[in-house]
């Protein structure tokens, strides 16, 4: 794909969304890493659920360290893989409350220290609570760079750098929410709706896919 191309898809995505946000429901950078721990392999959807419940008994690194894994599970339950998450966020609080006086750290190196915190949960939390140009590839990011031919990869990875690579330095703020909201609600992976988006003729998937010919 061509940089104008490029560049005039999130020139769209931007005008159609000036101010995208994450569909995560937090307050604080605290709140926001632990929704973010969370939501692996599960939607936001069901995140904010448990945490609506959560966050207005426990939500910093002392109230829920307090709960322990025992007390931190009934809220979370209804999250996959809820008991891993647990004792990762209990851990978490843990660490925060010991080494960094419960504040959450905005390097990645510190971010990724923390149980549970990969890659993808360090970007977001840079990204989203301290402003930072990251873009964090999840699955919708993924099927999206690759599909529309933003930035073909063969891994997360090699995504992510490609994004960092190719989106101009004014997108890379917003890049990771406009793709992961367009890869959610429009390019969706079984079924995408093209005839509903604002860079279909740009994208690079239907060029994939020639229109039968007449008569067949």
């Amino acid at each position: 794909m061509n940089p104008t191309k490029r560049r005039e898809i999130f020139e769209r995505l931007r005008r159609a969304n000036p101010e995208p946000r994450t569909e995560l429901e937090y307050t604080t950078p605290f709140e926001l890493l632990i929704a973010v721990l969370l939501s692996a392999q599960a939607t936001d959807v069901s995140v904010n659920k448990a945490t609506r419940k959560l966050y207005p008994v426990a939500n910093t690194p002392e109230k829920i360290y307090a709960l322990g894994v025992d007390g931190l599970i009934p809220y979370i339950q209804t999250i996959g893989l809820y008991r891993t998450k647990a004792k990762n966020t209990i851990e978490t609080c843990r660490i925060l409350i010991e080494q960094h006086d419960s504040q959450v750290p905005e390097s990645r190196e510190e971010l990724e220290a923390l149980p549970g915190v990969g890659r993808k949960t360090a970007n977001v939390v840079l990204n989203t609570a301290f402003g930072h140009p990251t873009i964090a590839v999840d699955t919708h990011i993924f099927r999206v760079s690759n599909r529309t031919g933003i930035a073909p990869g063969k891994d997360v990875d090699e995504v992510e750098r490609k994004l960092l690579k190719f989106v101009a330095p004014e997108f890379r703020l917003d890049a990771h929410h406009w793709l992961i909201l367009h890869g959610r609600y429009t390019c969706i992976a079984r079924k995408p709706q093209c005839w509903n988006c604002v860079i279909a003729d740009l994208c690079e998937f239907k060029q994939k896919t020639p229109l039968p010919q007449k008569g067949v």
